[in-house]
Order: C-alpha cells, then sequence, then structure tokens
C-alpha cells in the first residue's frame, strides 16, 4: 500500500491558552505522531510520505499536485481537538480530488470517536495508538478482505453506523514502537523559540503521566516509559543520521522515574553525544545530584509546571507541591547552569486579581530565563472540562467536532476574571516581565545564532507593537495592570 500522510498548516484559534503572538513564534514542531505512523507503517512493508504543509507552508493544491505524482492508496492526518475544522476541510479538498479513504487518528479520537467519524468525508479512526491497528488496517485494504470488525482499536462505518472496536486488551508496550521516520521530514526547517543549535527535533520517551494535576488532560493516564536504552539510540540516530544537535523531550513528566534518567544520562555521556536537550519536569521530579547528571549529559533547559505563585492555587489544581520547594529548586537549577522555564496559568480556579499579582511577582522574584502564562482553559476529559459542561449544560468541544460550534472563548465558572480580563492579564505580564533591562541584556548576551535573535526580536516587538489589543473597561483592573 502507498500512505500518504499529511499535516495540514492551521490558524489561531481565540479559544486557545496561548497569545496570539506566543503561538506564532513558539515554534515549528515535527509532526512526531505522524512520523510514528509511518515508521509503522515501513516496518510493515508499505510506502509512505510524510507532506508537513504546515512547516512547507504549502497550499492544498501544492500537496494535491504531490499526491497525484505519488498515487497513495490511503491518506492519513492528525486530527486534534483545536485544528479538527481546518484539518476537515483539508480532508474534503483533497477527498474530493482524490477519492481515496481516510484515515484519521490522535488524542482527540479517546475523546470524542463517534462525532469525529460523523463526517461522511472520513472513513477510519485510530481509537488509540498506531502500532497494531494501523498494520492491521492496511492489510485488510490491500487484501480487498474488509474485515474491519478485526481490526483491533479502528473506528470506521458500516451501513451508515460509526463502529468502534476495542484496542489492545494489554497495556501498549512504547518500547515496540519503532524509531520514528524523520527521514521523510524536512528536519533543517524544525525550531522553537529558545532552540540555539541546528539541526533541532523533538522526543517523546514516554506515554501518560502518573501525577493528576487538574487542567491537565494526561492527568492520571497510564504512564508507559521507553527504556533508557531505545531512547539513547534514537538520540543517537537523530545525531547520526540526521546532524540534529538539539532536541526538546515533550515527555508530560521526564524525571518520573530517577533511576531511568539516571541510566538515560550515563549513556548519553558514554556515547560522547555532542546534543543539547531539554525536558519537562515536575518542581519535585529533581534534586541537586540529578541536575548534576543531566547537566553533565547536556541538559540546558528544563521546562517546570509551576502554574501559581498562590499556594492555594497550587493546592486546588492538586500540584502537590509548595512556594518553598519552587523558590528551591529554581535556585538550584539555576546554580548548575541549566535554563529554567516555568509555565504559569492566568485564570487558574480560585484566580483574583490579587491571586495573579502574587503570581507575577513570584516569577520576577525567581529569575527565569523563559516564562510563559497560559489561560487556564477547560481541555477535554479534565476536571475543568467537566465543571464546564455540568455548569453550562454544554459541551463546547463535542459540537465543535461536529461543526456545530464557532470559535469563541470559553467559560471559565472556576474564577472571578473574565475572559477579556484573563487576555489582557497574560500580554501584561509577558511584556512587563521581558521588558526588564537586566532580563533583554540577558536575552542579547545568550544569543547563538542569527535565527535565535531573530526570533526572540520579532517576537517582542509583536507583543509590544501588534499583538491585538483588547478594550478594558474595569477601571480596577486598568489601575492594577497599567493598561
Amino acid at each position: 500500500m502507498r500512505v500518504a500522510l499529511i499535516f495540514n498548516p492551521f490558524k489561531y484559534k481565540v479559544h486557545e491558552e496561548n497569545l496570539k503572538v506566543v503561538q506564532k513564534y513558539f515554534g515549528m514542531f515535527p509532526p512526531l505522531s505522524l512520523a510514528w505512523v509511518a515508521a509503522i507503517a515501513e516496518r510493515a512493508g508499505h510506502e509512505v510520505i510524510i507532506i508537513d504543509a504546515r512547516t512547507l507552508d504549502s497550499s492544498k493544491e501544492d500537496v494535491l499536485d504531490r499526491l497525484k505524482e505519488f498515487k497513495p492508496d490511503i491518506l492519513g492526518f492528525m486530527m486534534t481537538t483545536y485544528m479538527f475544522p481546518e484539518t476537515l476541510e483539508w480532508i474534503k479538498f483533497l477527498k474530493k480530488n482524490l477519492d481515496i479513504p481516510v484515515l484519521i487518528g490522535g488524542y482527540n479520537l479517546r475523546v470524542y470517536p463517534r462525532e469525529s467519524l460523523s463526517h461522511p468525508q472520513i472513513d477510519f479512526g485510530c481509537l488509540k495508538q498506531a502500532i497494531n491497528t494501523v498494520p492491521q488496517l492496511l492489510t485488510e485494504l490491500e487484501s480487498g478482505r474488509r474485515n474491519f470488525s478485526e481490526v483491533v482499536g479502528l473506528i470506521y462505518k458500516e451501513n451508515g453506523q460509526v463502529k468502534i472496536n476495542p484496542p489492545d486488551p494489554e497495556p501498549i508496550d512504547f518500547n515496540s514502537f519503532p524509531h520514528p521516520s524523520r527521514h521523510l521530514l524536512p528536519n533543517h526547517l524544525y525550531a522553537e523559540f529558545p532552540t540555539q543549535r541546528k539541526n533541532f527535533t523533538v522526543m517523546v520517551t514516554s506515554l501518560g503521566c502518573p501525577y493528576q494535576c487538574g487542567f491537565c488532560e494526561a492527568g492520571g493516564t497510564l504512564y508507559s516509559p521507553r527504556t533508557p536504552q531505545v531512547v539513547v539510540d534514537e538520540m543517537q540516530e537523530c545525531y547520526t543520521k540526521y546532524n540534529i544537535r538539539e532536541i526538546d523531550i515533550f515527555d508530560y513528566e521526564f524525571t518520573a522515574i530517577r533511576k531511568r534518567v539516571e541510566e538515560i544520562c550515563n549513556k548519553i555521556i558514554e556515547k560522547g553525544l555532542d546534543i543539547d536537550w531539554a525536558c519537562r519536569s515536575r518542581i519535585d521530579g529533581v534534586d541537586g545530584k540529578l541536575l548534576d547528571k543531566m547537566k553533565q549529559a547536556g541538559c540546558r533547559r528544563i521546562y517546570f509546571g509551576i502554574e501559581s505563585g498562590c499556594q492555594e492555587i497550587l493546592d486546588k489544581v492538586n500540584k502537590g507541591i509548595t512556594l518553598k520547594q519552587i523558590r528551591e529548586i529554581i535556585h538550584l537549577t539555576k546554580s548548575k547552569g541549566i535554563q529554567a522555564l516555568g509555565f504559569f496559568l492566568v485564570g487558574a480556579p480560585g484566580e483574583t486579581m490579587n491571586t495573579f499579582k502574587q503570581t507575577f511577582e513570584f516569577a520576577k522574584e525567581l529569575d527565569l530565563d523563559y516564562v510563559q502564562f497560559s489561560k487556564c482553559l477547560a481541555k477535554p476529559l479534565t476536571p475543568l472540562w467537566k465543571e464546564m459542561v455540568e455548569k453550562t449544560g454544554k459541551d463546547y468541544w463535542q459540537n465543535w467536532v461536529l461543526g456545530k460550534e464557532t470559535d469563541r472563548q470559553l467559560p471559565r465558572p472556576w474564577t472571578e476574571l473574565s475572559n477579556n480580563q484573563i487576555h489582557c492579564l497574560a500580554k501584561w505580564a509577558y511584556v512587563r516581565y521581558y521588558l526588564h533591562p537586566v532580563k533583554l541584556l540577558k536575552s542579547i548576551l545568550t544569543v547563538r545564532s542569527w535565527g535565535e535573535f531573530k526570533r526572540k526580536f520579532f517576537a517582542f516587538s509583536d507583543m509590544l507593537f501588534r499583538q491585538e489589543n483588547r478594550p478594558v473597561e474595569d477601571k480596577k483592573f486598568k489601575a492594577y495592570s497599567g493598561y
């Protein structure tokens, strides 16, 4: 079978958690999920291409021309909830011109499988991981048997009805996945905001998260880490085959198992890999000894989920950490020569003008190298989503997937702040944090490439002068924020 996987461009949505300017400069990342599907299909003997239309800035017509040359038997798309309508438009266009089956996958299928396949242009859905579903589906299509009821984890249509096959009864062994097919990607074009070396890529070394933060869609999901040997083998492949020198590990919680992290670091050191890497960690996931080992192995940046400078809010979102712990670990991380980035929420449960002021002052006190202020959002399947549905009587995301809802700000019944105030607070915090002369000087002095300088310069310029402003009528808010 000839399989074509498409990653389409997408526009900023009003309901997103990031500001428009942050989303614009956040990064250009490889579609890793599609690269994994490609590797799984290739291992089963099929021919695959990936068209990263977003990174290549390709139009629908450009992609159609490429597909006509390739002559695929099936099209595949990653169908996230947020970009569902845009991906659907691409599917409609290509399906009309090619008339071949369409398979979609992604986390959205676990939440809204029937709603996703209610659209006539979509033929199949992968309920969970592709590791067994995709090869089995391709076998059925290639043989002409079309006995789809036997394909594990497949969502399909039969006599106009959406059918959902049970997924694999046994937990998926993440080690059984092949390395993503990066040979199908334009690796030289990828970068994220803090990137300092090329080529750049992302990795995922574990699935799920054992913790249960109230705002995160991964909270409490089955944690499945790859072994240190498999992780470092993929790093070696990135280094040798694709000239990659910087990697961002996108695990929800990379440091969940201390011994595993130590073994990964030891193997990187043993191989002498000249790779800078970043990861995400809980505050209570590291200590001085582990940070020393990570630094020695090439860790240059850690993204910490701090969320708030108010202990009461940390407790409400079930973070399980204290302000004292945060201060100690951020100070320790920076003292080891590792950059620290802090993720913060704006409009978290119980948020007021005063609690966010505490958060902002706390962020300044920590002297983080980077900060991200995200608008707290009711993501599908999170406790906040359940609260929003219960109090409004509507499931916005379900209607969004069905095409019955427009892009708009979502209710936040857990805070007294309005959506407008939350948006303006996020922008205010970014500008005030990065406008400080010391921060500006540090940012300039740490630049290591022309590409990094351009990203930072244009991002800050847009934040100051071009980012859309929203009118603020609240006098108390104006007085507090300086708007």
